[in-house]
């Protein structure tokens, strides 16, 4: 069987790959790791014009192969590491044709590679709107590859680039830079011992031993030994290396460009740019946006949300009807499907969520928020680039710890990764939503402000200055005083692509509910043992134990159902995990069932939802009825009110704001950090953190 052919998209941020990713391969696409790394990459298969599929992975942005951060390490390792079976086939260099110069760098060194390369030309309509065009035929046999103009948004040239991928490609026949004379002998010798199969290569061993993680041991030895002999150190011709590959490129161009750029193209972002980006209007507007999204969160997604937890509690009552009594279809009826349920009830707000984030993204706007706070970053101790995680904490706080790789100063990247948590994810908004809906009307104010809505604004504008009042105080315990700098390039205002934001919404949504799935089903089926199997004969005797503590009682048939059943649960070794828990949270105004609720969601935020439909489905012997209705009915036998009043809902919703409540993030903090010392601190002060507003808030108001 033929190999299937693997091909690599490469090129700057902001060139447009994620389009051309999205139109190669369309919903047949997934997100995995780099080997041995947990950096992301997508990937996904197309059918090519001969019949045969291909594998396209879309690598992280970069600028060059001399690279700063991990991502862009990652990459120069994927390229370079020619015995990897993760080496690609072709690599198509995606570069924006409005501003060719800077993408034909990272080009020129793919090139020399030694990996067969065609230049994907792209954004050919902003570049028509800029008034520039190039002679592609001279550009062609200048560089020795294909070049296919594309436009990746609405797939003009797709067609033509599938052609040329699934025609025989070579790797191009000059190199654009010639290895300087000092180095010749060194990189000879290299190629000999390593059995290296091209000069620039084995040149990019000599420059960067240090950062390119496949090397072995040996191979760093022999690197050590060549350089060594003929005087080479790291980054010895790198200045010199950039500035004759940029005197190729501004050759090139001259050459190759029929018209230049009038810049008065762009004279509409500009425009925009003053209003929102002013430095009062700006934030203002900003709000404005975040207002809407989370009214939308509540208002958009009522009806769905109530569709999927009626037709969950009525799958329930179908099949506790019809199935036999018995483990089997106690464990499904009151374990898994309650569990399930508690997490695809909150599809259509995650997917609310993610719509939101991508329109921002794509229409080029969430630039523009990052450059807007930068200079409030600054005053919390934090780098501008600090803005990136933190915007993407409101997804996942994982990947947005993973990118602050991106942050080149040890302390402001540190206080980054502590502060990252706090900022609300999406993991958090089932167990927002659940109980914003048991305590906060569904009712509007002045016909227009969902007061469900605000809330959930409110929630996450805390978590937002929850980052960065604990930065703050970091950044004065860590007494290193260095700075970093925020560059970036602002992208041109569009209209978003819908169909990549499907792709988005579709990905991630799918992403949220598999992962979250699998830790909920398995803890479901957990909890339902705990739930339903005791010490001692207490719950094979308990119908005896409830009669003789009600001797003196009238009770209904059901009413005794009812206390056998919660008798059950009390005495289950869930309710004993749960009751030796009860002491430590009774001041927040929680029970052992929350408590339990508490202890599971540790494992991710969302279980806790899971975790009440399971506790509420096994402690009641009534119909299955939604998890919000036994929530709201659930009494509080002390005072004989309903357990989740204002005072409780609110003392949940500060709780799980602060709270770590998360294993994996710890898990990557670690690894981050190469050290235990500070996901502990992380979790020891968001855990005081998240105790002490919850108490406050309990006691205050109860």
């Amino acid at each position: 069987m033929a190999k299937r052919l693997t091909i690599a998209l490469a090129g700057n941020p902001n060139s447009g790959k994620s389009s051309l990713f999205n139109h190669l391969t369309g919903l047949n696409q997934h997100t995995a790791n780099f080997p041995g790394v947990t950096v992301e990459k997508h990937v996904g298969t197309c059918r090519m014009p001969n019949g045969s599929m291909a594998e396209i992975v879309d690598l992280p942005g970069i600028y060059s192969l001399y690279p700063r951060s991990l991502d862009e390490r990652i990459v120069a390792e994927v390229l370079l590491n020619h015995r990897s079976p993760d080496c690609p086939d072709v690599v198509v260099v995606i570069a924006d044709a409005t501003n060719l110069k800077r993408g034909l760098l990272l080009l020129t060194q793919v090139m020399d590679v030694g990996l067969p390369t065609v230049l994907a030309l792209n954004m050919m309509d902003l570049a028509a709107r800029a008034g520039v065009s190039y002679d592609i035929q001279l550009l062609k046999s200048r560089l020795g590859i294909p070049v296919v103009p594309i436009n990746a948004r609405n797939g003009n040239g797709i067609e033509e680039l599938k052609q040329t991928l699934v025609e025989p490609l070579q790797p191009a026949r000059k190199p654009v830079f010639a290895v300087y004379d000092d180095a010749q002998a060194a990189v000879k010798e290299l190629r000999e011992r390593l059995g290296v199969d091209n000069d620039y290569e084995a040149y990019q061993f000599l420059e960067q031993p240090h950062g390119l993680q496949f090397l072995s041991a040996t191979d760093r030895q022999v690197i050590a030994e060549v350089r060594q002999r003929h005087a080479i150190f790291p980054g010895k011709f790198h200045g010199a290396e950039t500035i004759e590959r940029y005197s190729f490129i501004q050759n090139l161009l001259e050459a190759a460009t029929l018209k230049p750029a009038d810049e008065g193209w762009k004279k509409y972002s500009h425009r925009l740019d003053r209003i929102l980006t002013h430095k009062y209007w700006g934030i203002v507007i900003f709000m404005a946006v975040l207002f809407l999204i989370f009214q939308s969160i509540f208002s958009w997604a009522t009806v769905p949300m109530d569709w999927i937890d009626g037709w969950f509690a009525s799958l329930s009552n179908y099949l506790q009807d019809r199935l036999p009594e018995g483990p089997a279809t106690g464990l499904l009826t009151e374990g898994v499907i309650p569990g399930v349920g508690g997490i695809v009830i909150f599809v259509p707000q995650i997917a609310i969520l993610f719509a939101f984030i991508s329109i921002l993204e794509e229409s080029g706007y969430m630039a523009r928020v990052v450059f807007m706070m930068d200079k409030i970053m600054r005053k919390f101790g934090l780098n501008g680039r600090s803005v990136v995680p933190l915007m993407s904490g409101v997804a996942c706080a994982i990947p947005a710890i993973l990118s602050t790789r991106m942050i080149d100063n040890w302390k402001e990247r540190t206080i980054t990764i502590l502060v990252t948590p706090l900022m609300s994810c999406s993991a958090r908004i089932p167990v927002f939503t659940i109980l914003i809906a048991l305590i906060v009307p569904q009712q509007t104010l002045f016909g227009f402000f969902n007061l469900q809505g605000l809330l959930l604004m409110g929630l996450y504008l805390l978590g937002f200055a929850a980052a960065l009042l604990s930065a703050w105080v970091i950044s004065k315990l860590i007494t290193v005083n260095e700075r970093s700098y925020l560059l970036m390039e602002m992208p041109t205002y569009r209209l978003p692509k819908w169909s990549n934001v499907g792709y988005t919404i579709v990905d991630k949504t799918k992403a949220f509910v598999w992962e979250a799935g699998k830790i909920i089903i398995a803890i479901s089926i957990v909890l339902w043992v705990l739930a339903s199997y005791g010490p001692g004969d207490k719950l094979e005797n308990a119908h005896d134990y409830v009669l003789q503590d009600a001797a003196n009682q009238r009770l209904t048939e059901q009413g005794l159902a009812d206390r056998i059943a919660a008798y059950k649960l009390e005495h289950s070794y869930a309710g004993i995990i749960g009751k030796a828990m009860e002491p430590v949270i009774k001041p927040l105004g929680y029970d052992w069932k929350i408590g339990i609720a508490l202890l599971t969601s540790f494992a991710a935020r969302e279980v806790f939802v899971g975790t009440m439909a399971t506790i509420y489905s096994i402690g009641s012997t009534e119909d299955q009825s939604s998890i919000k209705s036994r929530m709201q009915d659930e009494i509080n036998p002390q005072t004989g009110g309903p357990r989740f009043t204002f005072a409780v809902g609110l003392s949940l919703l500060l709780f799980y704001t602060f709270a770590m409540q998360c294993m994996s993030t710890l898990a990557v903090v670690y690894r981050e950090t190469k050290s235990w010392k500070w996901p502990l601190i992380q979790l020891v002060y968001m855990s005081v953190l998240a105790y002490a507003a919850a108490f406050v808030a309990f006691q205050a108001l109860s």
